[in-house]
């Protein structure tokens, strides 16, 4: 292999070029696995990944093993054991690798790994488990009918349910599992779908929003939208919810899912289109969601105006009350410090390059302390519960399980209730971990 080197001009920022999918030659075997080749020995002879998440050491390891000690050596069909460990975090591209466009070597390994997760699916070489682990939709509206709820999260509850659950699915029975809610978010709080009202504006912001629920936080931690609606309310940001929505598609993105990715844009732009026109901005307590139609859409359909459009009025929340903070609109009238917050700011939303919002946001409570851990938590939207990545997931999380321990702060978690969930199951302190927004809903008193 070349020497590394970095040509001319290699220090520029990051270029993200558009995903070709839908051109035939994307799915050809025998190109992906060329590509493949030649971005593991860049990899290999560079190796600066290597603690980042699991496909990296696998890598490596596969290759020292080989007889020639280099890619050459590694057989084919071991590439799919590396594409298996990525659940496409960006956190190389974006944190790590110098050889991101507009180096020369022109390398994007996260890119590179979904198109072999699609070529896999369209082989047909899909577990059963991971179709249905992503059509969070339909698993989520079965589980929140008000008996099945019961019986799910009893099961769930159960060892005797989680070793069937096992046994059948391939769901590690270690794995923490999230309890479904019943209603879901958007029942609950049918009465804002469609509301109007008026904002005040500041900064780029309209001074209302529309809360895109998501998945997870409709059916299985709506408390966390509820908190952020309460929190933006007592900013005098007025909240509604879209009349419909989909999943976001991210699920399906890191299945390889390219197609359904299509039809969840096809039903969600149009919708969120409408409320942009109509003045509301778009929010989204999950960074995956947030991150989806902010990066990834833009990516797939770099043509379509409408998922620009969406691109550009869709913000993290605490982005977004950081910019009404600088146009001297957010409430200041805290009345409970929050002492010491230790909290992962999980991968999708440290890649949105709007720098440490939620630190930012906190930190305006008086009496408050914030310790930021830049580091996976190893759970990705499914990996972790996989009968076959669970124990690989609870090594990536140890090293941030033990800085929350040892920073013994009076509140944990995450930006990521997934990740923060995980956290908390590896510290045997299952329920334990708050939300930011949550925090900031308690330092207000509301």
């Amino acid at each position: 292999m070349a020497s590394p080197t970095l040509r001319e001009g290699s220090l520029e920022a990051p270029t993200r070029h558009p995903i070709d999918w839908q051109n035939p030659d994307f799915y050809d075997s025998g190109a992906l696995f060329a590509e493949l080749e030649r971005v593991f020995d860049i990899c290999h002879g560079c190796r600066r990944c290597v603690s980042l998440c699991q496909s990296f050491p696998t890598l490596f390891d596969l290759v020292d093993e080989s007889e020639s000690m280099e890619v050459d050596g590694v057989a084919k069909d071991d590439y799919w054991k590396v594409v298996d460990h990525c659940y496409l975090c960006d956190l190389c591209y974006m944190t790590k690798c110098p050889y991101v466009p507009p180096h020369e070597w022109n390398l994007d390994f996260p890119h590179l790994m979904l198109r072999a997760k699609a070529v896999k699916l369209k082989q047909g070489d899909v577990k059963l488990r991971d179709r249905i682990l992503t059509s969070t939709d339909q698993v989520g509206s079965l589980a929140g009918i008000p008996v099945i709820n019961g019986i799910v999260n009893a099961l769930n509850a159960s060892s005797l349910g989680r070793k069937a659950l096992e046994s059948v699915l391939e769901v590690h029975k270690d794995a923490r599992v999230p309890p479904y809610t019943s209603p879901a978010l958007r029942k609950a709080e049918k009465g804002r779908i469609g509301r109007e009202a008026t904002g005040e504006p500041a900064g780029p912001t309209t001074g209302k929003v529309a809360l895109f629920a998501t998945c997870y936080g409709n059916y299985n931690e709506p408390g966390v939208n509820q908190d952020l609606i309460r929190v933006f309310e007592h900013n005098g940001i007025p909240v509604t919810l879209a009349e419909k929505e989909q999943c976001c598609g991210m699920p399906k993105l890191e299945l390889g899912d390219l197609d359904a990715v299509r039809q969840a844009k096809e039903a969600n732009i149009p919708v969120l289109k409408g409320l942009i026109e109509q003045g509301w901005d778009i929010v989204a307590t999950i960074p995956s969601c947030v991150l989806m139609f902010k990066q990834e859409l833009p990516l797939m359909f770099p043509g379509d105006a409408d998922v620009l459009l969406v691109k550009d009025h869709i913000y993290d929340p605490f982005e977004y009350l950081m910019l009404r903070h600088k146009g001297g609109r957010m409430n200041m009238d805290f009345k409970q410090p929050l002492g010491t917050v230790v909290y992962q700011a999980s991968c999708h939303q440290r890649v949105q390059n709007i720098g440490p919002k939620t630190r930012d946001v906190l930190a305006l409570v008086p009496d408050t302390k914030v310790e930021v851990i830049e580091r996976c938590s190893g759970h990705d939207g499914t990996y972790a519960v996989k009968k076959e990545f669970h124990a690989s997931s609870m090594k990536i999380v140890k090293p941030v399980a033990s800085r929350v321990e040892k920073a013994a702060a009076d509140h944990f978690g995450s930006d990521c209730p997934m990740a923060g969930a995980h956290i908390a199951h590896a510290l045997g302190q299952d329920g334990e971990q708050q939300h930011p927004i949550t925090l900031l809903r308690l330092a207000y008193g509301i």
